[in-house]
């Protein structure tokens, strides 16, 4: 079958493109409060950061790019289809989605309107009336924008996302130019463990599980450019992989510091979205509010567009009679939604859902590496990813308030990461067994 090669801006454009994916609504707000929370042992934070909200969005690209977008293929039928849904719904309408669009309403928009806490009753409930408009305006534009997919590379690789990426570096740059308060001493959990902590709140940008939605996405839309050769479908994702990442922690090192430095901009926030835009307007008054208001508008825009294209593309799949176009409009109208239950709401019931399946996200993109190493692979991905489960939910029962003080023995686990040692010991093991050591899996 032919293909078809791209040329040095395509690839360029296909980089920025899924940089824009990943920089959504938690790549803005949750930086800055880290940073603000680290205080001098911010460093050590944002290594944790970088690691789960860079490095492992990057090996999950190169994984999903490695296994030619089939990193369940040894899995159970079952299983790897429950994993899938699990991860598309948190990723898509239950979560990650919904919450663009509060955060365009929080930074983008809020600002601008002379009384944004305005309520109103529908249904015996009460609802932001200006939030409700917003979200049902944003979510209407990103179903426009999802039912042509095949327009996202031009419209949001060589569109949208220049003008992202040159409004973030003017905002990077003037964190680095203008003076900043004393760094505070660190607070919280950032005092004893900031490595841990940095690890865990990089689990909230969710951007692990979309790296596995994003590049079979990708994948999808260069096979539609007529990039049909599986070597130069891996060769161009992991390209625009190495961008995206380098973009990536171009933002959240700018944007640590800008919280580690907040001073009086962070004090009464409680989230980075507040730091962000009381910098920006102490700075740069209504031109800079303006400026970070499309900053977001745009982050955030474009992640929900990339998530809701994902979700549509896999269910459809999976439920033929049901048509991409029908499902990017119900998947838009459910995250509009969703999304008036209330940004602080969202995050409090995402936090122990993220504890559970972060493990398992992170352990199957390990495994595809691992895959050409195991004497029995198929027996071998069943196991660890059970183990990550397994202790992943205990972790996830602990955050949401539950005691599990029995498990304290074991390493990690009052952080939050009871399930690391346990399932590489698992891995470790598995590479030892030989070939008739198991039964057939």
């Amino acid at each position: 079958m032919q293909t078809t090669k791209m040329s040095f801006t395509d690839t360029l454009g296909l980089g920025f493109m899924t940089f824009a994916f990943f920089l959504g609504a938690g790549n803005l707000i949750f930086p800055p409060f880290a940073g603000m929370l680290a205080g001098e042992n911010m460093s050590f934070a944002m290594i944790g950061f970088l690691i789960t909200a860079v490095g492992m969005p990057l090996i999950g690209l190169i994984a999903v790019a490695k296994a030619n977008g089939k990193v369940m293929a040894l899995l159970p039928a079952f299983a790897a289809t429950a994993l899938a849904i699990a991860i598309y719904i948190i990723i898509g309408p239950a979560f990650a989605a919904p919450r663009t669009g509060l955060v365009a309403f929080e930074i983008g928009a809020r600002p601008f309107i002379s009384n944004p806490d305005a309520l109103m009753m529908f249904g015996g409930k009460e609802f932001n009336i200006a939030q409700l408009i917003y979200t049902s305006v944003f979510f209407s534009i990103v179903m426009m924008l999802s039912l042509y997919p095949g327009k996202l590379l031009d419209n949001v690789g060589k569109v949208l996302t220049p003008i992202l990426i040159l409004l973030l570096v003017s905002l990077a740059c003037s964190v680095i130019i203008l003076p900043g308060a004393e760094v505070n001493q660190p607070v919280g959990e950032y005092i004893n463990s900031p490595l841990t902590k940095g690890i865990i709140e990089g689990y909230n940008t969710m951007d692990t599980l979309a790296s596995l939605m994003f590049g079979m996405l990708i994948i999808d839309l260069l096979r539609k450019k007529g990039v049909n050769d599986a070597a130069d479908q891996t060769k161009y994702l992991v390209r625009a992989a190495f961008i995206a990442a380098g973009g990536l922690a171009f933002v959240y090192v700018s944007l640590f510091y800008l919280g580690a430095s907040a001073g009086d901009f962070a004090i009464g926030a409680d989230n980075g979205g507040q730091i962000l835009t009381n910098y920006v307007t102490h700075h740069f008054g209504n031109i800079g509010t303006l400026m970070l208001s499309t900053v977001v508008t745009l982050a955030c825009l474009t992640t929900a567009v990339g998530l809701v294209t994902a979700c549509s593309e896999f269910f459809n799949e999976l439920v033929p009679s049901l048509s991409y176009k029908l499902l990017v409009v119900v998947l838009s109208a459910i995250c509009a939604t969703v999304a008036n239950v209330g940004l602080a709401q969202l995050i409090s019931v995402s936090i122990p859902v993220l504890m559970t399946i972060y493990p398992v996200a992170i352990a199957l993109v390990l495994v595809t590496f691992l895959t050409e190493r195991f004497a029995r692979p198929a027996f071998s991905h069943r196991v660890i990813l059970s183990v990550a489960l397994f202790f992943g939910v205990f972790d996830g029962l602990q955050t949401a308030g539950m005691d599990m003080s029995f498990l304290d023995f074991m390493p990690l686990h009052k952080e939050g990461m009871a399930w690391l040692l346990p399932t590489a010991v698992t891995a470790i093991v598995c590479l030892f067994l030989p070939k008739n050591s198991v039964a057939n899996a």
